[in-house]
């Protein structure tokens, strides 16, 4: 019997020396084969005064789910645990053990190798088919966890960065990210300014007047709470997001030439099929080797596609080379050319000339955007990870779950209290 208790406790690696294995057997639980160990857990002493003279009254029977190497076959523990009464302060109780918790039935190890995968890109049907347990008990390892991220209101990194993703019903979710290490700061169920403002309002004013500079798009009310919330912050405007509204009012423009010429134009074809070689830099595109392409039927190199296509408008041309110079001055850091183009007076198109009256009135963060190293980059990944948590799980209804669930694959999660994430019935 010796040999059988330590080899099913060598087998199952449990360390607990008042489990004691008696036998082990198969059997067909919902027409599935299942490895049943019988077990007793022995009361070594009274837990109340620590006296060996106790009474024993029977047992308790509780069938533990127990992780197992091989997921087809589970494994259950029939535990019998002793009931005793001390003899000397006459207290009842019950043995127990680190296997697994009081009142329950699911055992730690299987919570923790659960925790563990929760920590995956993995969705919680497929945790709770591997480890043997109901989703249920997936989804309350999951809520034991903690979703805060920065819980002191006397802290706040130099670097912020701001910016929004879609999370539960399709609602706009407000992140805030440190640019320094990449560590989220805090994310807000809206990002309602009303909300924003309470949030960072209940930092202490050292702590606010520490940022140093903050990150985003072209958001207009995210510069009202940095102007109200951060004294001494300096508005970044991501250079992404800058390049990216320009390309756009370039490519409306293409578009608005190009439907000016006949469908079976040269000119047309030249601006519709080529169109990605427009929104390449121009140093970038092949200026040796000539292709002959079917659509206007001649060889021509890419820097003669782009060329040829934006001489047929004044205003393509002047736009054209304005967003090169802007893009290649962004890169640089040169901020004098930068305010030159945008003060341009060329003939450029309606839109690329809004979006340069937009650049004006944001001048100074704008320039700040091209002068220091801080962008948005960093928190458009970690917004991309998010999309991908969502559609793993084919989309969240609680707020909550998804924070933590975010919160436990950034591998940084933190317990509510000791032994709280062991506490899952």
């Amino acid at each position: 019997m010796s040999s059988l208790n330590h080899w099913i406790k060598f087998e199952l690696d449990i360390k607990d020396e008042n489990i004691v294995f008696k036998d082990y057997f198969y059997k067909s639980i919902r027409l599935q084969k299942h490895k049943i160990y019988e077990a007793e857990l022995i009361q070594p002493a009274c837990p109340f005064c620590g006296s060996l003279d106790l009474l024993h009254n029977g047992h308790l029977i509780t069938n533990i789910h127990y992780p197992t190497a091989n997921a087809s076959l589970p494994v259950i523990i029939r535990l019998a645990k002793q009931r005793v009464k001390c003899r000397d302060c006459d207290h009842w109780s019950m043995a127990q053990s680190e296997l697994v918790n009081k009142y329950c039935s699911i055992s730690n190890a299987s919570k923790l190798k659960a925790l563990s995968a929760l920590t995956e890109d993995r969705s919680m049907t497929s945790i709770a088919r591997e480890n043997n347990v109901s989703i249920n008990t997936v989804q309350r390892v999951l809520g034991n966890c903690s979703h805060r991220f920065i819980d002191s209101c006397e802290y706040l990194p130099a670097h912020l960065a701001f910016d929004e993703f879609k999370g539960v019903d399709r609602q706009l979710h407000f992140i805030c990210l440190d640019s320094d290490n990449h560590q989220i700061v805090q994310i807000l169920r809206t990002r309602c300014k009303k909300t924003l403002l309470k949030y960072f309002g209940r930092f202490s004013p050292q702590a606010r007047a520490n940022v140093k500079t903050v990150t985003m798009d072209l958001n207009f009310y995210y510069q009202d709470i940095v102007r109200a919330c951060f004294p001494n912050a300096q508005i970044v405007i991501d250079r992404f997001h800058m390049i990216q509204m320009l390309t756009r009012s370039f490519n409306s423009l293409r578009v608005q030439v190009m439907k000016t010429f006949d469908k079976r134009s040269r000119q047309y074809q030249l601006l519709q099929s080529p169109w990605k070689l427009y929104l390449k830099r121009f140093d970038e595109l092949e200026k040796v080797h000539p292709r002959c392409n079917w659509h206007y039927k001649d060889c021509l190199t890419q820097a003669q596609v782009v060329t040829e296509g934006i001489n047929t408008s004044t205003a393509l041309e002047n736009s054209y080379n304005l967003m090169q110079s802007f893009i290649q001055a962004v890169e640089t850091g040169n901020t004098h050319e930068l305010k030159s183009l945008i003060n341009c007076q060329d003939q450029i198109g309606t839109l690329m000339h809004k979006t340069l009256l937009t650049f004006e009135h944001n001048l100074t963060a704008v320039l700040n955007g091209a002068a220091l190293p801080y962008s948005n980059g960093s928190l458009e990944g970690f917004n991309r990870k998010i999309k991908q948590i969502e559609r793993t799980a084919f989309g969240y209804s609680n707020f909550t779950n998804l924070l933590t669930r975010i919160r436990l694959e950034e591998d940084l999660y933190k317990e509510k209290e000791p032994n709280s994430l062991l506490m899952a019935a």
